[in-house]
């Protein structure tokens, strides 16, 4: 008989163990009915639809599934419109009812403390918010005295306290829960005051470095539930450090990537949104130079194959030709040479200019932007006290149009020759210039010392290239 009742629990257990795989989510919301509801979910920047489910008419319906959810923030929506978020964590079955459509208000959660918690902080922070409005108002407002402000930003502070406390409470009481995974990304670090330097000074650096050392205390980088968040948080934290707290030099921003993505490895999920996130922000940046960091990652992640476990063929190949489009026309690379035919049919090469600076400018005859561009650099040309050279090559095939294009604009000083009348590879492969107007600037040894320049920062661009060589010189 004992051994009956043991056989009984052994499988009473098991049968428990089989009903709690995968997701069962019930729901009932008083005043839908006979509709569709849609559950989705969050990765990164993007949405997706994750499970179907209709809405009898009682306003009961459930999302079910053979396989667990993965954790994160999803959402129900209903005729294209979001109507609310829910946790998803460990326990995947409970149940949820409420109203249409004061959802958040009327929420009450069986059988997931996580949901709880979720919508307890919800409607604390609601409170709080409607609790500071007054205050707010009278900050905005520009005839308030400077005592009623005084007094509106030490009640917000009171009011950001209870704040601070409630999330510490919960920090403290579900500390492996999703929400406080949320509350402790987005804490402030609390930076000490700074130390004295030797000499008695207040080290004015401390307070940067303490930040940054500190920057990813509260942030797992291989947590694959802070890509499934409302708000792209993991994208925000990994760029907030890239563009804030590092020198914006290829160098230095290719081996923090490479730090924070060995951090985000040991999950596929997290591996493969920093790679690529990081790879795409430096395909086309803002900075000039720092295409060079596209590069470094594709070699190091797709031409390695380290991201083939995603990655497709199709991907790769376009990320191959993009790379090598980049890599021969780098700053600090020795400019590719170009060899092209001038008005008079005579080859002139770009290596035989011997300025102290050299200038390539790619443009069309018919082009709209470089009417407004040539004037500019011509101005430049007249102008400056630099040693310039400058090699202009015409995109058109027309001899005629460049000939006009050189008496209409000023530039019987340049050498100016016919792109497609090249000995040289095609300009366009080897300088990345596929658009027009395109500048670069090389120096005495035909080194891009930049690239994609405007016009009219020639001039300041030099000076203060001018100036940092003389105090790398002098150091």
């Amino acid at each position: 008989m004992k051994k009956l009742l043991t056989l009984y629990s052994a499988l009473l257990l098991f049968t428990f163990a089989q009903a709690q795989e995968g997701y069962n989510i019930d729901f009932k919301v008083e005043g839908l009915s006979d509709t569709t509801v849609y559950l989705g979910n969050f990765f990164g920047e993007s949405t997706y639809v994750k499970d179907t489910a209709h809405v009898n008419s009682k306003g009961e319906f459930s999302f079910s599934g053979t396989k667990k959810l993965e954790e994160g923030v999803y959402f129900l929506v209903l005729n294209k419109t979001r109507l609310f978020d829910i946790m998803v964590s460990d326990d995947q079955h409970f149940s949820m009812t409420t109203t249409h459509p004061e959802y958040v208000p009327n929420m009450k959660v069986t059988g997931d403390a996580e949901n709880e918690v979720f919508f307890k902080n919800l409607l604390f922070n609601s409170a709080r918010n409607e609790e500071a409005q007054p205050f707010v108002t009278v900050l905005r407002d520009s005839t308030s005295t400077e005592a009623a402000k005084a007094a509106a930003k030490e009640n917000l502070e009171k009011i950001n306290q209870k704040v601070i406390a409630y999330q510490e409470g919960i920090l403290k009481e579900r500390p492996k829960s999703l929400m406080a995974k949320v509350i402790r990304a987005n804490k402030r670090i609390d930076i000490p005051e700074a130390p004295l330097l030797p000499g008695g000074k207040v080290d004015s650096t401390f307070s940067y470095r303490y930040y940054k050392a500190h920057y990813w205390d509260n942030f797992d980088l291989s947590d694959p539930a802070m890509l499934r968040l409302s708000e792209p948080m993991y994208r925000k934290k990994v760029e907030d450090y890239l563009d804030r707290l590092l020198i914006q030099h290829p160098d230095t921003l290719t081996k923090a990537i490479f730090q924070l993505a060995d951090k985000a490895k040991s999950s596929k999920d997290t591996y493969k949104y920093l790679v690529w996130t990081a790879t795409i922000k430096y395909q086309n940046p803002e900075i000039m130079g720092l295409d060079e960091v596209f590069v470094n990652l594709y070699d190091k992640y797709f031409a390695s194959g380290e991201m083939d476990y995603w990655a497709n063929e199709q991907l790769k190949n376009n990320l191959k030709e993009r790379a090598d489009q980049l890599r021969l026309s780098l700053v600090g690379k020795k400019a590719p040479n170009l060899i092209m035919l001038d008005e008079n049919l005579r080859a002139q090469s770009l290596h035989d200019l011997k300025n102290k600076y050299t200038i390539i400018y790619f443009y069309d005859p018919d082009c709209g932007h470089c009417k407004k561009e040539t004037p500019k650099l011509s101005d430049f040309a007249d102008k400056t006290t630099f040693d310039v050279g400058i090699y202009a090559v015409s995109a058109d095939t027309s001899m005629a149009k460049m000939k006009k294009y050189i008496n209409d604009m000023n530039m019987s000083k340049w050498i100016t020759v016919n792109g497609p009348r090249t000995y040289t590879e095609h300009y366009q492969k080897l300088y990345d210039a596929f658009t027009t107007p395109t500048i670069y600037v090389l120096d005495n040894r035909k080194t891009i010392i930049a690239k994609k320049i405007p016009a009219e920062r020639l001039e300041d661009f030099l000076t203060r290239y001018e100036e940092m060589e003389a105090r790398r010189k002098e150091e």
